[in-house]
C-alpha cells in the first residue's frame, strides 16, 4: 500500500504543469491499448518491429505486441483465429489468397476512409486489386512480390554459359547439370521443398502453370493426376534430386535465401522480395556476383511468375479497431518506407507496393533490379495464369476456401516424392483423390 501513496505524494509536490504532464503519462500508460500483430518471421517484418517505437512515440496510447511465426504456422494460427472469432490478433499478416475470400465472408474489416496523405492511388493497382473483393479493399500491402531467377554470374562465366532473359526449364536443367559442384559446396539449383500451400506449392503452382497444367477443369474436376502435372513434378523431383541441396524438403524461402546469400546456390527461382537482401553487401557474400532473369517457362509463359503480397488486415473480432487501423496505415505508408530507408538503406525497403518507391532516384540507384521487379509485379495476372481455361483465379492459388487444405495435402505428397518416400505417380494420385473429395463435399462438382 505504501508505494502508491508515496507516488501520489511526490506528484503533488511538482509544479502544476509538470504535475499535469506526469499525471497524463501515468493515465496514458494505464489506459494504453495493446495491439497484437500476428506476423510472418521474415526480415522486413522484423525491421518493422525494430522501427515500431516511432509509432508508439507518436501514439502513446497504443502499444504493439508482435507475434512472429514460421510461415506455415502463421497461416494455421490466423485461419483458426479468424474462423472461430477468438480475437487473439488485432492485426493479421495475410496475403492475396485470404484477403478477398475472408473479406467476402465478412471476417475482415473493410479498409476505407484512409487519410489523403496515405495516397491509395500510389499503391500498385495489381496489388491493390488482389487484396480486394468486388472493389472493397480488405488489407493494406506491406510488401508485394512476383518471382524471378537469380544466378551467379561468376559461375556462369567460368563455364562459358549465358543466362537468357527468358530461360526455359530445359535450359535451367542444362545449366544446373554444368554448374553443380557439390564437392565445393555449391548446388546447381535451389528450390522450395518444404511442404505447404504457400511454401513448395507457391513455386510449384507456377511450374505446373508453365507446363500447361491446372488444378481444375471448367467443371471443377481436379486435374492433378494428368500428364501436365506428371511432367512438371517429375522434372522438379529429378532436378532437385540430382542438383539440389540435401534435405531440401526442409527448405522454404528463408532457408534458400540463406543458402543463396552464402554462395551455396548457382541458381535460385523464388520471390522478387529477396533481391534487396541478396544485393546487400553487408549480409550477402554474392552481392557483386548476381544476375537475374525472368522466372523460367516451359510450354507457356502464362502463370510462370506469381503475384503475392504480405498484407496487414484487421479481423472483425478485434476490439481495438481504430488503433489497429492507425498502425496498419502507418506501417504501409510512404513515411514508413522513408523511415526504413534511413535505417537500412533504400535497397532494403519493403518492395512491390508503391509506385513512388520505384520513382525514387535513391531507390533506383540502390536497387539495380527495381524496374525489373516492378514489371514482374505488374504483369503477373491472377485472371489469366493457365494455358487452358479455368473456373478460378490466382497465379498459384485457387480462390476457394478449400484450397488451403488441397494445396497443403498436394504439397505434402510432392514433398514425399522429393524425399523418396513415395513416387511422383503415387503423390499425384493421392493429391487428385484429396482434391476430388474436397470439391465434392463443398458441392462444386458431383462425384
Amino acid at each position: 500500500m505504501r508505494a502508491p501513496i508515496f507516488r501520489i505524494w511526490s506528484l503533488s509536490k511538482l509544479k502544476p504543469l509538470a504535475f499535469a504532464a506526469a499525471s497524463f503519462a501515468l493515465c496514458a500508460g494505464a489506459h494504453a491499448e495493446t495491439i497484437t500483430i500476428g506476423s510472418v518471421n521474415n526480415p522486413d517484418m522484423i525491421e518493422l518491429q525494430k522501427l515500431s517505437p516511432a509509432f508508439e512515440k507518436a501514439n502513446p496510447d497504443i502499444k504493439l505486441k508482435f507475434v512472429f511465426l514460421e510461415e506455415n504456422v502463421l497461416r494455421q494460427r490466423v485461419t483458426t483465429d479468424i474462423a472461430t472469432k477468438s480475437g487473439q490478433f488485432d492485426v493479421m499478416m495475410i496475403g492475396t489468397y485470404e484477403a478477398p475470400i475472408w473479406g467476402q465472408r465478412g471476417w475482415l474489416t473493410p479498409i476505407s476512409n484512409l487519410p489523403a496523405s496515405y495516397d491509395l492511388e500510389d499503391v500498385i493497382k495489381t496489388v491493390r486489386d488482389s487484396l480486394s473483393y468486388k472493389g472493397t479493399l480488405y488489407a493494406l500491402p506491406f510488401d508485394a512480390e512476383s518471382s524471378m531467377t537469380y544466378y551467379r554470374k561468376d559461375l556462369f562465366a567460368a563455364k562459358g554459359l549465358t543466362m537468357p532473359p527468358n530461360p526455359t526449364y530445359q535450359q535451367v536443367a542444362d545449366f544446373a547439370a554444368k554448374l553443380d559442384d557439390k564437392k565445393n559446396g555449391v548446388y546447381g539449383i535451389c528450390l522450395r521443398g518444404k511442404a505447404g500451400w504457400g511454401e513448395n506449392m507457391g513455386y510449384l503452382g507456377t511450374l505446373v502453370n508453365s507446363f500447361g497444367g491446372r488444378y481444375f477443369d471448367m467443371q471443377w474436376r481436379p486435374e492433378i493426376d494428368t500428364p501436365e502435372w506428371h511432367n512438371a513434378i517429375t522434372y522438379y523431383v529429378n532436378l532437385m534430386t540430382k542438383y539440389g541441396p540435401p534435405g531440401a524438403t526442409s527448405n522454404g524461402f528463408n532457408e534458400n535465401l540463406t543458402l543463396m546469400m552464402n554462395g551455396k546456390c548457382a541458381m535460385w527461382v523464388d520471390s522478387t522480395v529477396a533481391a534487396g537482401m541478396l544485393y546487400d553487401k553487408k549480409q550477402s557474400s554474392v552481392a557483386e556476383k548476381l544476375g537475374y532473369a525472368n522466372a523460367p517457362h516451359d510450354v507457356t509463359t502464362k502463370g510462370s511468375h506469381w503475384l503475392w503480397s504480405w498484407a496487414l488486415a484487421i479481423p472483425v473480432s478485434s476490439k481495438q479497431q481504430d488503433a489497429a487501423k492507425k498502425f496498419i496505415t502507418w506501417a504501409t505508408s510512404k513515411d514508413y518506407i522513408k523511415l526504413a530507408a534511413a535505417d537500412v538503406g533504400w535497397a532494403l525497403v519493403p518492395p512491390g507496393t508503391r509506385k513512388s518507391t520505384y520513382d525514387q532516384p535513391d531507390y533506383q540507384k540502390a536497387a539495380p533490379f527495381a524496374s525489373f521487379v516492378l514489371n514482374a509485379v505488374q504483369t503477373a495476372d491472377p485472371l489469366d495464369s493457365t494455358l487452358k481455361k479455368v473456373p478460378y483465379t490466382g497465379t498459384f492459388t485457387v480462390n476457394i476456401p478449400e484450397f488451403q487444405s488441397i494445396g497443403t495435402i498436394v504439397g505434402q505428397q510432392i514433398s514425399g516424392a522429393l524425399s523418396g518416400s513415395t513416387s511422383v505417380d503415387q503423390a499425384l494420385k493421392a493429391g487428385q483423390a484429396a482434391a476430388l473429395r474436397q470439391v465434392v463435399a463443398a458441392g462444386y462438382v458431383k462425384d
